[in-house]
């Protein structure tokens, strides 16, 4: 079982849904969040590569052999994101209006050249696209959250077509999310409370 996680930041472990070869089942698996390219020889280039741009997504060397064979879902019930103020970065929680698990659409990658031993690091990245009306008041850009009759074909490695995964890559409808403004504590990576989650009060 997951333990619950109330502020996941960059760099940190995550669980992602896969599949290894078309048939299998699903599988979770924990992967550091920030994608290290097979190529890559320091594991930093991750720390600038958690989101990827969903528009340019099959042409970035980065990601693109990703998205062609290396798919997952990213799950979560909630994510962060800041609006500029006078005084700083104000954090919203995004959730489902009607609550629950949704998942975001992502990609994975294994390297075995920042290891000392050469087993495989698994990392992943969350892909993003331009955010709808409402989450557009606090950030112009979104996850892709993914609809379930889209899993199966989005996870399986053997799918190539890229034209229909990019017609995937969508806003989330108008309706789907709520924003509640919460407390400061989460702006800080080492707080992982039930305050991260909190409604800001007067």
């Amino acid at each position: 079982a997951v333990s619950p996680r109330y502020n996941i930041a960059p760099t940190q472990t995550i669980p992602c849904v896969l599949r290894e070869t078309t048939g299998d089942p699903r599988k979770v698996v924990e992967m550091r969040w920030g994608l290290v390219p097979p190529w890559a020889s320091d594991l930093s280039i991750g720390n600038r590569m958690i989101n990827a741009r969903g528009e340019t997504v099959d042409q970035k060397p980065s990601f693109r052999k990703a998205f062609v064979a290396r798919r997952c879902l990213i799950p979560a019930d909630g994510y962060f994101e800041w609006q500029k103020t006078s005084d700083g970065k104000q954090p919203y929680l995004i959730e489902l209006v009607a609550g629950g698990v949704f998942a975001m659409a992502g990609l994975w990658e294994q390297n075995r050249k920042v290891t000392a031993d050469g087993s495989a690091l698994l990392s992943c990245t969350v892909i993003t696209t331009a955010a709808n009306q409402k989450t557009g008041q606090v950030h112009d850009r979104m996850p892709v959250i993914l609809e379930p009759d889209q899993y199966d074909r989005w996870l399986d490695p053997g799918f190539h077509n890229t034209e229909t995964l990019k017609g995937m890559l969508d806003s989330a409808a108008e309706d789907l999310l709520e924003l509640t403004a919460v407390s400061r504590h989460v702006n800080r990576p080492k707080n992982d409370d039930e305050q991260c989650v909190s409604p800001l009060t007067d």
